[in-house]
């Protein structure tokens, strides 16, 4: 991976207005995203994950907006431009799709019933790769085929509703490529499909990354999904990234209590015949003020000073940081719970290999 930035977020604040009040969904984020990584954005539904990336492509609700901090993208050459300071679309129409592009979540949501499925993408090679007429079809035959898409000439003709649903996220992942970005967005882009389904949607945008050179970016709830595509990932809570390090390092040596109970409610991490971890109680209802760490209310291992005083960042390792009093020289030593241990003794079994 290389260890250039092509994306730097710094203390970045987002508000919506919503029945009259004010929502503080990004609660000063910074973050930096490195030119050819997968970096992996994981946490509850409403931590946050989406409205966070929707600020890279402008897609923000109209009543959302950036209230403070600054989104520096270093993808177009020269000086970084600084994507929070974009108000038109005009704007937008230089990052949209042609630097940054999104798979969303429900493929039918994101193609036209009305066209045919190579039309939709001859339209993207139109606007962002100049191409048309039959440089345009023959390319996107090419990128239906790089997508998995069997009998690409046939498919190229048919409407969405003639494809299944695995096939319908190959097709809006072909129209994101005919865009031909440096950063995919891909949010939640295995949620509606069984699980081979999703294993084979994971293997071809980890295939695709190798081949166009992308930068990913994957939003997901589920910690599973993401152990073998991601370089990093980064552990968001209430508008705020609470944990951050490497794939391994926040697998096998996770820090924040609430990585801690994102890893035990993992099925496969469950007992046979024990009732499954799940979190007590709901996320911070951020039309409030949040005081001290926001998930110490559903933290069973809380300290006093949790519910007073926001946490800073300590760094675990130069790659690996936490925001949590855990990590605090002062703080009593606060055991992890058993399936973390469980975690960290497969991993030294696996480090040790067979006797």
């Amino acid at each position: 991976m290389e260890q250039n930035v092509i994306l730097s977020v710094r203390d970045l604040h987002v508000k919506f207005t919503l029945r009259g009040k004010v929502l503080h969904a990004i609660r000063g984020i910074s973050l930096d995203l490195y030119r050819g990584e997968s970096l992996a954005i994981v946490g509850e539904s409403g931590s946050g994950k989406s409205v966070f990336t929707k600020n890279f492509i402008g897609l923000l609700d109209k009543n959302g907006w950036v209230d403070s901090g600054s989104i520096l993208y270093y993808g177009m050459g020269g000086e970084p431009e600084d994507l929070a300071k974009f108000k038109t679309e005009k704007e937008w129409s230089r990052i949209r799709g042609r630097e940054v592009a999104m798979v969303m979540q429900d493929p039918m949501t994101s193609l036209n019933p009305l066209k045919t499925v190579g039309w939709q993408i001859g339209e993207a090679l139109e606007l962002h790769q100049g191409l048309k007429g039959e440089a345009a079809r023959q390319k996107a035959v090419e990128i239906l085929t790089d997508v998995g898409i069997p009998e690409p000439e046939r498919r190229y003709k048919q409407y969405p509703h003639e494809f299944s649903g695995g096939m319908r996220q190959r097709a809006v992942i072909a129209i994101a490529m005919a865009c031909n970005p440096k950063i995919l967005i891909c949010d939640e882009p295995t949620t509606a499909l069984d699980v081979t389904i999703q294993a084979q949607i994971l293997h071809l945008i980890k295939e695709l990354k190798k081949k166009y050179r992308l930068t990913t970016i994957y939003i997901t709830h589920d910690l599973g999904v993401v152990a073998n595509v991601a370089d990093r990932i980064a552990v968001m809570y209430a508008g705020d990234i609470v944990e951050i390090g490497t794939c391994d390092e926040v697998f096998y040596d996770p820090r924040h209590p609430y990585t801690w109970a994102l890893l035990s409610s993992l099925p496969q991490l469950g007992v046979k015949g024990e009732e499954l971890y799940s979190i007590r109680g709901t996320p911070p209802n951020l039309f409030n003020i949040i005081r001290g760490d926001a998930f110490a209310p559903r933290n069973p291992r809380a300290l006093k000073i949790d519910f007073k005083h926001r946490p800073p960042y300590f760094d675990v390792s130069p790659t690996h940081k936490a925001r949590t009093w855990l990590l605090d020289p002062r703080a009593p030593r606060i055991e992890p719970p058993a399936a973390i241990k469980n975690i960290r003794s497969i991993r030294k079994r696996e480090k040790s290999g067979p006797a």
